[in-house]
């Protein structure tokens, strides 16, 4: 990778996967010379091999623009950013977090579908369009002769009454006091519908992209958060804890990108999809 532009894309969670792949590089090579900026986003320049690692905030990948009077308007027909984006050399993208939030916590007041401007609509729709949005950029605009673009798949929170009845503990609530990973795999009953949708459109591109199914083997750690040890008050049983489960998805990143390399321009034959669980 050398001399090459990583990007990770996407919400906190991306921001998770991020730094951890920053600590395994720092562990793997302790004295390199590095360079940080936090503007325009934040970059980690590994200097003695020209390699940058970048995170860009988006948590819908489709924009977010104000209208005449100031409100914020999720438009799910359009990504700007993309321009910026398709410049690097390595695209891991990721959103899904942010898109049942409401309240003081949802990032827009009014929603853009085509022409019609509503004030909400069903979230796994608007989820759907968006995405479909984002596959067209990437049919559309990336090179991906020069650039390898992933998909993080969904990552799973262990909240509420439902988790603990999947975990054999019903009533648990969080995952405050979990110390082991739950025995078994993700069945079917508690697969989540964005993670379907996320495998039939990525599905559907015409070019490369390698989606990274986490979800299942992401499932079984609800002893791998924060929990209440966030730094931040509250319970945080959405992120991950670092070292981690994301540094496992970072060795299944590393793999495809080294395989990748070896292949050079066969590596357009890699498998769609990246099965972590297995």
């Amino acid at each position: 990778m050398k001399g090459k532009k990583i990007m990770f894309v996407g919400d906190s969670l991306s921001m998770n996967q991020y730094e951890s792949l920053l600590c395994m590089l720092h562990a793997a090579a302790p004295n390199s010379n590095i360079t940080r900026l936090a503007q325009p986003f934040p970059t980690v320049m590994f200097q003695d091999y020209g390699v940058s690692i970048m995170l860009f905030t988006s948590h819908y990948l489709v924009d977010i623009q104000q209208d005449k009077i100031g409100r914020r308007v999720l438009n799910l027909g359009s990504v700007s950013s993309g321009n910026l984006w398709k410049q690097m050399d390595v695209l891991i993208f990721n959103t899904w977090l942010w898109w049942y939030r409401k309240g003081p916590k949802q990032g827009w007041n009014y929603i853009r579908d085509g022409k019609i401007i509503s004030k909400d609509m069903n979230r796994m729709t608007a989820f759907t369009k968006a995405l479909r949005t984002w596959a067209k950029w990437v049919d559309s605009s990336v090179d991906t002769r020069k650039t390898s673009v992933f998909f993080q798949g969904v990552s799973p929170a262990h909240y509420n009454v439902r988790s603990g009845a999947a975990w054999g503990r019903p009533g648990v609530r969080d995952c405050s006091n979990e110390t082991k990973p739950i025995a078994g795999g993700l069945t079917q009953s508690v697969v989540p519908l964005a993670l379907k949708v996320q495998q039939d459109i990525i599905g559907s591109i015409r070019k490369p992209v390698h989606f990274l199914n986490i979800t299942a083997m992401s499932y079984m750690r609800k002893d791998g958060h924060p929990a209440s040890h966030n730094g931040l008050g509250g319970m945080d049983c959405t992120h991950w804890c670092v070292a981690g489960v994301p540094d496992t998805w970072n060795h299944i990143l590393s793999t495809i990108l080294i395989h990748s390399g070896k292949r050079g321009k066969e590596s357009k034959t890699l498998p769609r999809q990246t099965l972590a669980h297995k």
